[in-house]
């Protein structure tokens, strides 16, 4: 599965951590996106990693999963590549 997250979160310790921890999940693509290829059981277990970091009355961390189809028709310009991307980079 391919998830592409973002997030907004108002705490700068928080925010470097979850970026961290993003890290071991997927490849990021912007400062706060990260492009991520999951199992059922590792997108369950980045869920429950990531949402330590976030306060819900302050923060947003935002998950999109995207179908295969989907992600074909992903257009990307500039020079951040996505995960199994050869040919073109993706901005999300």
């Amino acid at each position: 599965m391919f998830f592409i997250v973002s997030y907004d979160i108002v705490d700068n310790k928080k925010r470097t951590k979850l970026s961290k921890k993003l890290c071991n999940y997927g490849q990021r693509v912007q400062y706060s996106v990260f492009e991520c290829s999951l199992n059922k059981s590792q997108y369950q277990e980045m869920v429950k990693e990531t949402l330590k970091f976030v306060d819900l009355e302050k923060d947003s961390l935002r998950i999109y999963k995207l179908c295969r189809d989907c992600r074909k028709k992903i257009t990307s310009y500039g020079i951040k590549r996505g995960i199994g991307d050869d040919n073109a980079p993706i901005i999300v």
